[in-house]
């Protein structure tokens, strides 16, 4: 009789797992989280600038500033100095990146080719999100037997994190704190969001008084 038991059991047990699907062909398509995400890419742009005796050459930050504008250096962005020349040249690459409303960070990624002496290189990191293939209507909605998201599911929201974010690297790690809160800077988006009449409110007003005859 308990040898019996013991059989059952262990061939309901058998059943069961045979039953269970593995998680490598498990669909995402299926589950709550989208699979349109922001994918973030790098690209690293480089100027090499003639800085005899450890400054920049006469006419050296004009031309700097017109590849900062060719770039359209901004949001998603990073400077960095790199060169044997770095601290009394970065002051100057400094003044230039300033127009722009950015400033040089400390240590420069890796790139192509040696800084070669009497030269210091200017590198612009570029960091961009997106989220490839949206909008998706690659599957109709209609018949979706399988009970899966709609193909486009996700596009609007993350794409419009994606151009909203000022930083892209936030979606990939998040940053340290400083151990320094200011409740002024906390409130202030509350305190605007009580006294700043909703936008358009104008505009609404006028058409209804317009429309009152």
């Amino acid at each position: 009789m308990t040898m019996r038991s013991k059989l059952v059991l262990f061939a309901l047990a058998s059943g069961v797992a045979g039953c269970t699907t593995p998680a490598a062909t498990v669909d995402p398509a299926r589950g709550i989280e989208a699979v349109n995400v922001p994918v973030v890419t790098t690209a690293d742009y480089v100027f090499d600038g003639v800085a005899p005796g450890g400054r920049l050459a006469p006419g050296e930050t004009e031309r700097l500033n017109g590849w900062f504008q060719g770039l359209g250096v901004g949001f998603g962005d990073t400077i960095y100095v790199d060169g044997a020349y770095g601290s009394p040249a970065a002051s100057q690459v400094a003044q230039v990146a300033g127009r722009y409303g950015m400033m040089v960070q400390p240590g420069a990624p890796v790139t192509e080719g040696v800084v070669q002496p009497g030269t210091v290189r200017v590198v612009v990191s570029r960091r961009r999100a997106e989220v490839p293939g949206c909008p998706n209507w690659s599957r109709p909605a209609q018949p979706n037997f399988e009970n899966k998201n709609l193909s486009n599911y996700g596009c609007g929201v993350n794409s419009n994190l994606a151009a909203m974010v000022a930083d892209p690297v936030d979606l990939l790690r998040g940053r340290d704190g400083t151990g320094v809160s200011d409740a002024v800077t906390a409130a202030k988006a509350v305190g605007l969001y009580r006294t700043r009449p909703p936008s358009g409110s104008k505009e609404l007003k006028e058409s209804s008084s317009k429309g009152g005859n």
